[in-house]
């Protein structure tokens, strides 16, 4: 039997991918919001594309203020965009 693909949704393009291809934003316990390229960091993840299109429409859209029921500021969403430009390509 072949092995179950876990799937996540892009919260930029809103499309069913595998988690691998996605990049994981999490809040930590702490309400700390980071990229967690390993997928192993605590707190309650977000997915998104690795590229700054989907970044964009997932901010223009308030995604991550929905997914984590909470307000995010501007340094957030730069400090997303620089670690989206220095992500090793996953």
């Amino acid at each position: 039997m072949p092995k179950k693909i876990p799937l996540r949704q892009c919260l930029g393009c809103r499309e069913m991918k595998p988690k691998k291809e996605l990049i994981r934003v999490v809040r930590s316990p702490e309400g700390e919001v980071s990229l967690d390229f390993k997928g192993k960091k605590p707190g309650r993840g977000a997915y998104v594309c690795p590229s700054p299109e989907c970044l964009k429409k997932a901010r223009k859209a308030r995604a991550l203020e929905r997914a984590f029921s909470a307000p995010m500021p501007d340094e957030v969403w730069e400090a997303l965009e620089a670690q989206m430009k220095e992500a090793p390509d996953v």
